[in-house]
């Protein structure tokens, strides 16, 4: 099953070319079009890095980490 991230790197892509194809139809101007489409693919990266990051799980079962006191 892909996770989050495995759509991202796909989407990233699809955003780029698709919505500059798209736009491209439409009637809208290569030079315009290419930026639009690089801006979505943008804020799908940083909504993947920013909003919802990677995290490191922690190992449940292993020994927790706990500061030293210095007492």
């Amino acid at each position: 099953m892909a996770g989050y991230y495995d759509i991202v790197l796909g989407l990233v892509p699809v955003a780029l070319l698709g919505i500059t194809a798209a736009l491209t139809v439409v009637g809208v101007s290569l030079t315009s079009a290419v930026p639009i489409g690089a801006f979505v693919a943008l804020g799908i990266i940083g909504h993947s890095m920013f909003v919802n990051s990677p995290v490191d799980q922690r190992d449940e079962s292993g020994p927790s980490h706990t500061p030293a006191r210095a007492d």
